[in-house]
């Protein structure tokens, strides 16, 4: 679980200071931009009663914030901005994340974009089709277990977003990991095998919208540099993680 903590600050500012006080953070925001310690921010205010504000702050941590962001220039200069303010505050407190979170299904997760189980089983297969015809690939596969190309959908499937059958049949990150060790997969091969993957997308009618491959790519990108580090001589197996979960990133699904 992320390190990270959250600050809450909340305001109750009257209606007539309303502007004044948006202007002042508007001014301040650009010094938790710039600050090392912090992680994101956002001021919300309230619907049902314009007089309440809340800002959010995501710090690397308590003590980078207190004794990191406190004791800078940045904070001085921050704190000059919204000082005239600092009497409205009614709560100003650090929480910590618990394991209680997940997303909402008003943004679809790449899984359910890219068609489900099918896609990823057609992608699997196209691929492997692919790569045990390919010069620079065949040899790292040589031997493949009809099942592999099975495994792989399910992996792909669980990464990005759908059900954790990969981890309730196989386990979890480490398992997956420990099937390259010592393998000493080559840049070539594994710029090779993302080169294939995308043709397999296109081949098994995965979805070619920029914002689905983009995120797609990354993943692979993301993948196979870990695959070439755990393959090679030097490597140390990680400790037992789950499976990677890939979200769209900087680009959410394209409305029309």
């Amino acid at each position: 679980m992320t390190a990270h903590t959250v600050e809450y600050i909340r305001y109750r500012i009257p209606e007539q200071q309303s502007a004044e006080f948006l202007s002042a953070y508007t001014r301040a925001a650009e010094r938790l931009a710039a600050a090392p310690q912090c992680v994101d921010y956002e001021l919300a205010r309230c619907e049902e009663d314009f007089e309440h504000f809340i800002l959010r702050i995501t710090w690397t941590s308590t003590e980078d914030h207190l004794e990191g962001f406190r004791k800078s220039e940045l904070f001085a200069e921050f704190f000059a901005e919204i000082k005239a303010f600092v009497g409205n505050i009614e709560e100003m407190r650090h929480y910590k994340p618990t394991t209680v979170r997940g997303t909402g299904a008003s943004v679809p997760t790449l899984y359910a974009w890219a068609g489900g189980a099918e896609a990823f089983a057609r992608l699997t297969e196209v691929f492997y089709g692919k790569v045990l015809k390919d010069d620079v690939l065949a040899p790292v596969f040589a031997g493949l277990a009809p099942e592999h190309a099975e495994h792989v959908a399910l992996w792909l499937g669980e990464v990005f977003g759908g059900p954790p059958a990969y981890s309730e049949t196989q386990g979890g990150h480490g398992h997956m990991v420990a099937k390259h060790l010592g393998r000493n997969i080559t840049e070539t091969q594994r710029r090779r095998w993302v080169n294939l993957l995308q043709d397999a997308a296109d081949e098994a009618g995965l979805p070619t919208d920029a914002e689905f491959r983009s995120a797609f790519l990354a993943y692979a990108e993301w993948g196979t540099r870990l695959a070439v580090y755990f393959s090679g001589p030097d490597a140390t197996p990680p400790a037992e993680q789950p499976v990677p979960k890939w979200s769209w990133g900087a680009a959410p699904p394209y409305q029309p």
